[in-house]
């Protein structure tokens, strides 16, 4: 079975300016992918190219087994999507709106369609609404309906939750679980998140300046067998001579002052502890991330 999208070296230059450089992943048919970067990493763009709204310089898109460029038509009737803010008419209400996008996709909706397409997006009772009233967390579900009015294969969304409140996220996690296991839609999910991704998908690839960094899925990415743990203690000489002369020696990745960085696996930071505690050796602070976590957290705060 081809992968339901395929980039190959895709790269795009707006003048002098490489957004994109030569990237390549697969996402497969009944994936969840996650599609990670901080802001400005080329996300954005990327999902611009595989709707076909901007051209790649250079590189092949493939979508279902096709090449986007020479069967772009028929390929778009097959993928659903929110890319940034949807636009909609907003003197009208989320019904009217609905039914003009179903009248632009021939399709022939039914009243109890309809009532299940805003059942599921959590707009029911708001459907004959103006869409002038509704919030923006509100517009991102109308989004989500206009995008599944087809019934796709494909689903893009691009930072799907912004704006949403806490029950919003939860919701819209549920959906997206629910349209991928029940209704076996291919969903690529971009966001600058970590956690978010983390919640749902099964694959991912994180991206920064437009390259691949990692890729691969999220249970190796983020095992708990390859930690980064920071230990702060109250006496940094006293706690230097007691590692230096215990197993824990060897996990020792660097030291800062008061600040110990460790790297091992979850299950022997307990024992790591007790040891030290055991020496009279006072801890004032002990936290710890995957090694992923801790690339992550560095790109998007720089």
């Amino acid at each position: 079975m081809h992968p339901a999208i395929s980039l190959e070296n895709v790269t795009k230059k707006f003048k002098d300016f490489t957004a994109v450089n030569e990237l390549s992943f697969d996402v497969n048919a009944g994936d969840i992918y996650g599609f990670l970067g901080p802001n400005g990493s080329g996300k954005s763009t990327t999902l611009r190219m595989i709707m076909s709204l901007i051209k790649p310089t250079s590189g092949a898109i493939r979508l279902f087994g096709d090449s986007l460029l020479e069967n772009r038509n028929a390929i778009m009737k097959k993928i659903g999507c929110i890319i940034e803010k949807p636009d909609f008419y907003t003197y009208l209400s989320a019904k009217e709106n609905m039914k003009l996008f179903a009248r632009a996709h021939l399709l022939n909706y039914s009243p109890s369609q309809y009532d299940h397409l805003f059942e599921m997006v959590g707009l029911k009772g708001r459907e004959d609404d103006k869409v002038k009233t509704f919030s923006h967390g509100m517009k991102q579900r109308l989004g989500l309906a206009q995008a599944l009015l087809h019934d796709p294969q494909l689903i893009i969304l691009d930072e799907p939750n912004t704006g949403l409140d806490p029950q919003g996220i939860i919701d819209l996690r549920h959906l997206i679980l629910t349209l991928n296991k029940e209704q076996g839609k291919t969903i690529l999910f971009s966001s600058h998140i970590l956690s978010e991704v983390q919640e749902m998908c099964s694959k991912m690839v994180v991206i920064n300046n437009g390259k691949v960094v990692v890729q691969g899925r999220v249970d190796e990415l983020l095992s708990h067998e390859n930690l980064r743990v920071k230990l702060e203690v109250v006496d940094p000489d006293a706690a230097i001579s007691c590692i230096e002369e215990s197993p824990w020696k060897q996990f020792l990745e660097s030291r800062d002052e008061k600040l110990f960085i460790f790297n091992m696996g979850k299950k022997e930071i307990p024992s790591l502890t007790a040891y030290l505690t055991q020496h009279l050796i006072g801890i004032e602070r002990i936290d710890y991330r995957n090694q992923l976590e801790e690339y992550f957290l560095k790109i998007t705060q720089s």
